[in-house]
């Protein structure tokens, strides 16, 4: 139900925030919200269920499929809302990856790109110290309750909760997780061009942001056990930065397991970029370039169809 909210500031002071101020608080809290309900999901699933005794010991995770579907469903409801909230303003990025590829093929400002990238981090930040500050007793009565190895008291199970590492299979090898954040990068922005292209099946009734939530979790069951599907450099560097501070070290930077993997910190943030990038061209060149066209040509024919049906009168007229 519409109605008429009056400002809780008066409006002569709000002007500042019409323009790209506004757009970048917007930003803030949209990633906030995302990060909020995303490692508070996880937090769920790793610390406070098992600690709760809603599990069969006080470390029992990820025993079953169940336990990543909550993680992968909690991530598309913490995109959902998260674009909700920041949709009408700042078009509700909420991801490097996801500005860089506006400004690349979309007309984003360049000039506003930087300014995204910082509000995005910083909301990220706030999002990871709003999940500590929520769940730090059941972190800290997990990471008693395992044995080692930790660092500074703390486990790579409980950093989890916050940023992301690479799988064992992997065996410290930096190819295979680079890989797999740029292609899940790539499939997230072929989905959002898909959405957002009016001149395609656009979702309609401001269902976008349900439709990339979607999107999220099937990167998520299809891609998410090779490295935790960052697919976006703010989630996870922002987060990461707060686990640095809260004492995880070695763990978040420079992101190092001994005999697992070091320095990985920096490919959820190059992956993902890289990503985005090819995402979006990819859209453009097979789908968005034959869009062009056909409105060029303004002959739009029915899906799977090559040519417009003529009817009977105009054979006629032959």
């Amino acid at each position: 139900m519409a109605v008429e909210i009056p400002p809780l500031v008066k409006t002569s002071r709000l002007r500042s925030r019409g323009g790209l101020l506004g757009e970048c608080i917007a930003e803030f809290l949209g990633t906030f919200v995302l990060i909020a309900f995303g490692c508070g999901v996880v937090a769920m699933a790793v610390a406070a269920l098992p600690g709760s005794g809603r599990a069969a010991t006080p470390t029992t995770i990820f025993l079953a499929a169940g336990d990543w579907l909550l993680i992968t469903w909690g991530w598309a409801l913490a995109v959902v809302f998260g674009v909700y909230v920041a949709g009408g303003i700042s078009g509700a990025h909420l991801n490097p990856a996801v500005t860089l590829a506006m400004a690349v093929r979309r007309g984003f400002p360049w000039a506003k790109v930087v300014p995204f990238w910082i509000a995005q981090l910083v909301g990220a930040f706030t999002g990871a110290a709003l999940v500590y500050l929520v769940y730090h007793n059941a972190i800290s009565a997990f990471d008693q309750a395992v044995p080692g190895p930790k660092v500074n008291g703390h486990t790579n199970a409980t950093f989890s909760i916050f940023a992301t590492f690479p799988a064992p299979y992997f065996h410290g090898g930096v190819w295979g997780p680079l890989i797999d954040q740029i292609v899940g990068t790539a499939f997230l922005l072929i989905m959002i061009a898909a959405v957002i292209d009016l001149r395609n099946q656009a979702v309609k009734a401001n269902l976008a942001p349900l439709i990339v939530g979607f999107a999220v979790a099937a990167i998520g069951m299809s891609y998410g056990a090779n490295a935790g599907y960052a697919i976006n450099p703010a989630r996870d560097f922002g987060p990461r930065l707060f686990t640095y501070a809260a004492g995880w070290d070695s763990l978040a930077f420079p992101g190092s397991v001994a005999g697992v993997f070091s320095d990985y910190w920096w490919i959820p943030i190059v992956g993902p970029l890289v990503g985005g990038t090819i995402g979006i061209l990819v859209y453009d060149l097979f789908i968005g370039d034959v869009l062009t066209v056909r409105a060029e040509m303004a002959e739009l024919p029915e899906p799977g169809r090559t040519r417009p049906v003529r009817t009977v009168d105009e054979d006629e007229e032959y």
